[in-house]
């Protein structure tokens, strides 16, 4: 048995945790909405037609913020569309992803599926094919009291309060070519700043997020944050980052360590962030929002074929990943990864929630399940609030296809504002168990409240509406706590939850 370990220390904190860091993601794409949270007729569906089984997942997974309506989609979207009586709702060819949308989900159906689901919504606002004035009024539409156009045409459509929706992303992706208005980083940060502006004059409760590079393996990585952010420094608040990540060719140690890209992408942008404040001399710190991360590469053949044999269908069955063991893994990693910098990620968004690569799957007229990802995402949304601490770790390491001293215990730890102390730990070792030493000392007496562990010996087996509970989190072996210094065995190529209460 392999050995490693972990010293942690209550005065040694990376940040506070904002719990939007635990968001997820609906675009009108695919079967997000038709067929996954929406589905009248279905013997799950409530008095609005959403269903109550998608429901009860989404609340256990503790969601706090959803980014609707995309995405790639937003970049050609009217606002406008969406609201007032659904019989009178245009029906428009959505270019994103070459489907016909409906609009029968609009923005006042989304609002009261977020609030039943107990989430604030993330909205994002055209700035591919539109422009800050059609921002200006969706916000004037949503915040505004009333006594103005848009907010009496909400009050008109039925919703006599405000939706108060406090987050908003200035438009998706927009260095992207597939993109619709695609702009160079000048033109959008310009845009973006008028926007931002002018819905910052309509509510000034409001926080703004402006699009950082698609992926960091854009050519113009780099400096199109920076180029973006002269521009735009001083009118927003988040910038955002996009990341995703697949294993097509079976490479299962190097596929573990593609996190060390994510931690990589986050410290880059945070630099280049900070080099703009410098050179303005503000006192103002900019923090990301990572509002669209997953793994995203089972379905993309599959999504070519419905294309060339379904062009302009409605609510066709896209980017329907279905997660496997590793996949959990990894994202479990990524998770680590993102409490790691919680001090400037304050906003993430598990991409997507609902059938389109998403931990929830659903079949049309039938039964609704938790797929191999679901479960990190649940036990860090359910576990690790409160504080991210500082992570000593002493692991053996590997070297891969693109990474060297990769640790093959990869953990971080929180602290809960009751005092308990909460591990997170992937052990990346295919073949071998670890004993994994946690110096505690600092913390004053704890007791080893709980060890949750999932594992699989096939990295590729997946969950299915058949058998649910394929994948599934059970007890682990646990350990000893011994003044201060508990002993665990982690086994090997697992997913580990450790729980420490304070006696």
């Amino acid at each position: 048995m392999k050995k490693a370990g972990i010293i942690l220390d209550r005065d040694y904190k990376v940040g506070k945790i904002d719990p939007r860091i635990y968001g997820s993601f609906i675009e009108h794409l695919g079967r997000a909405v038709y067929g996954g949270i929406y589905e009248p007729g279905h013997p799950e569906a409530d008095e609005l037609g959403f269903r109550r089984d998608v429901m009860k997942l989404v609340k256990e997974l503790g969601v706090p913020v959803v980014r609707y309506p995309g995405g790639n989609f937003v970049s050609g979207f009217n606002w406008e569309d969406s609201v007032g009586d659904r019989s009178s709702r245009p029906k428009r060819l959505d270019l994103a992803w070459f489907t016909t949308e409906t609009n029968e989900v609009g923005l006042h159906e989304f609002v009261s599926w977020a609030q039943k689901a107990g989430s604030q919504v993330m909205y994002a606002i055209n700035l591919g094919t539109r422009g800050p004035e059609s921002a200006r009024d969706i916000v004037e539409y949503a915040n505004h009291p009333s006594g103005s156009k848009f907010s009496d045409m909400r009050i008109a459509n039925g919703a006599k309060d405000p939706f108060g929706i406090k987050l908003w992303c200035l438009g998706n992706e927009m260095d992207g070519p597939w993109q619709m208005g695609q702009k160079s980083a000048a033109e959008y940060g310009h845009v973006a700043n008028e926007a931002s502006k002018m819905m910052k004059w309509v509510d000034p409760t409001i926080e703004t997020v402006a699009c950082g590079s698609s992926s960091s393996e854009m050519p113009t990585f780099g400096k199109w944050e920076y180029q973006m952010l002269e521009q735009c420094y001083d009118s927003v608040d988040y910038v955002s980052l996009h990341r995703y990540y697949g294993n097509p060719t079976g490479d299962t140690p190097g596929f573990l360590a593609r996190s060390m890209d994510m931690d990589e992408f986050i410290s880059t942008v945070v630099s280049i962030c900070d080099a703009v404040k410098g050179t303005r001399h503000s006192k103002k710190t900019i923090n990301l929002s990572f509002d669209e991360w997953n793994v995203w590469y089972h379905s993309k053949e599959q999504d070519r074929e419905i294309h060339r044999r379904d062009r302009w269908g409605r609510a066709l069955p896209l980017l329907e990943d279905i997660y496997n063991f590793e996949d959990a893994l990894l994202a479990g990693s990524i998770l680590i990864t993102l409490l790691r910098h919680a001090d400037r990620v304050k906003i993430a968004c598990l991409a997507q929630l609902v059938n389109v690569i998403a931990p929830i799957m659903t079949r049309n007229g039938g039964g609704a399940w938790a797929q191999t990802i679901y479960y990190p995402f649940m036990h860090a949304s359910r576990y690790c609030r409160g504080t991210s601490l500082v992570t000593l770790t002493d692991s053996p390491v590997y070297d891969c296809s693109d990474y060297e001293n990769v640790p093959l215990i990869d953990a971080t730890a929180t602290l809960s504002d009751d005092g308990d102390v909460t591990l997170l730990c992937v052990n990346r070792d295919m073949k071998e168990d670890f004993e994994l030493t946690v110096d505690l000392r600092s913390f004053g007496q704890m007791r080893m409240e709980e060890h949750i562990m999932m594992h699989h010996d096939d990295v590729k087996a997946v969950n299915t509406e058949e058998d649910p509970r394929n994948v599934y989190p059970a007890a682990g072996p646990g350990g000893k706590i011994d003044e201060g210094k508990a002993v665990i065995r982690i086994p090997a190529l697992s997913w580990n939850v450790i729980r420490f209460k304070k006696i």
